[in-house]
């Protein structure tokens, strides 16, 4: 398909909004590409083959699907919104290796999905509003994806890359990094979307780890310490970990932890790798959740 007929070029796309009388809907959090430059971009970081298996969440209208399909060799499309689904049937008739699914992504068992492929590239213009759970869901569930490229807030891109000691660097920033390597590969502008969001957006691409950065004896128990660490950030880390009554862990355990690797009693838990959350967590009681 010549590119001045694809989705991407904003007059095709208000042309296909209008011919369907398409609402955008707030709840799905709906903003659609409109940028040839941003979607390139996104391919060239999801690092797209005719080899490749892909399944792209919430295609939308079918924008950045156009170029997918014209890149991998099979695309699974997984639209939460039933009145897209005539849309999509239209823009993307002429592309015989595309699927449509109609369901919530975190309802979808992927690996049936894909059948007889061993792993497949996930792509996604994320929903601002939902970004972090479907992320989680993904990278905690096992999925049989070897990268996540997602169009998300600048925000939240920004704070899966943090590193310890950053202002943004939180429990988000250690659970990505946990199960992936973070590639931050271009920030996106609010006009190169419809309607314009009110914020700034990036492209991430999370590379998933075949093996874990670091040994824990219970990466239940570690996200849990983490999690309080982050609860209370202006709060020193034996005080967020009292506090959590769900670890049961008394102020003299923390501090005796604490100065068993060398650390200050007035640390805060924004300081400590992953590495160090990993050891702290070995050395403290399970909390036996």
């Amino acid at each position: 398909m010549d590119d001045k007929e694809k989705l991407s070029n904003p007059k095709v796309t208000i042309q296909t909004i209008q011919k369907h009388d398409f609402r955008f809907q707030k709840r799905f959090g709906q903003n659609f590409l409109i940028d040839d430059h941003v979607i390139r971009k996104i391919l060239l970081a999801a690092d797209i083959s005719k080899e490749d298996t892909v399944v792209e969440i919430g295609p939308g209208i079918g924008t950045l699907t156009q170029y997918l399909a014209e890149a991998a060799g099979r695309v699974y499309a997984v639209e939460i919104d039933e009145k897209l689904l005539p849309i999509l049937a239209e823009t993307l008739s002429s592309y015989e290796n595309v699927t449509v699914i109609n369901q919530d992504i975190l309802k979808t068992d992927i690996r049936e999905l894909i059948g007889d492929a061993e792993t497949c590239k996930i792509v996604a213009n994320l929903p601002y509003y939902i970004t972090t759970p479907i992320i989680m869901a993904l990278l905690e569930g096992g999925v049989p994806a070897e990268s996540i490229t997602v169009m998300v807030q600048k925000e939240v891109a920004d704070r899966m890359a943090a590193e310890p000691g950053s202002k943004i660097y939180g429990a988000l920033s250690l659970a990505v990094q946990y199960y992936a390597d973070t590639y931050l590969a271009a920030n996106v502008p609010p006009n190169c979307f419809m309607p314009r969001p009110a914020v700034g957006s990036a492209v991430i691409r999370l590379t998933r780890r075949k093996e874990a950065p670091v040994q824990v004896k219970d990466d239940g128990q570690m996200f849990r310490i983490i999690r309080a660490s982050f609860n209370e950030r202006r709060k020193t880390l034996v005080n967020g970990l009292r506090n959590d009554p769900s670890l049961g862990i008394s102020k003299e355990e923390a501090e005796a932890a604490l100065t068993k690797m060398g650390l200050p009693l007035t640390v805060r838990g924004e300081t400590l790798s992953l590495a160090q959350f990993a050891e702290l967590s070995d050395l403290l009681p399970e909390s036996g959740q």
